[in-house]
């Protein structure tokens, strides 16, 4: 199964820092997380192993978050190349649907927009999202 950081990646090599696209820590956080809960709804099946925990400024991996701390609230550089074979077409397809979607936005915006919404919410901050919290909301999101 991919990681956090695979998914973290494909984000990356979708993104554009020169049009402005930049992806910090927060950002990439937020971006795994609609990630997360849309394959979910529509796969059934997480897109990643870890979990995802309700922090202050949203959701977050915590493993994720450790492993990109040091840069910040900069631009995120990972040097290593995601893996051909990491992701099935359907799982690329929905990473880059998410990237056009929530892309689009501020990590600020994403962070605001996270804290509206009932997976969140409806867990105790430091505790870990279930699955089904995510699979039941992401569901009332899929046109």
């Amino acid at each position: 199964m991919a990681t956090a950081l695979d998914v973290a990646k494909a984000f990356l090599k979708l993104s554009d820092p020169d049009s402005g696209d930049v992806l910090t820590n927060l950002k990439i956080q937020k971006l795994v997380y609609y990630a997360q809960g849309f394959s979910l709804a529509l796969n059934n099946t997480p897109l990643f192993g870890e979990d995802l925990v309700a922090w202050e400024h949203g959701p977050v991996v915590p493993e994720l978050y450790h492993t990109l701390k040091e840069f910040g609230a900069s631009q995120v550089v990972i040097d290593d190349e995601l893996g051909d074979d990491v992701f099935t077409e359907d799982e690329l397809s929905l990473i880059a649907e998410v990237s056009s979607v929530y892309g689009q936005f501020s990590a600020w915006k994403l962070r605001d927009m996270t804290h509206n919404e009932t997976p969140w919410q409806q867990t105790d901050r430091d505790c870990v999202i279930t699955h089904a919290k995510l699979k039941d909301y992401f569901k009332t999101q899929v046109n």
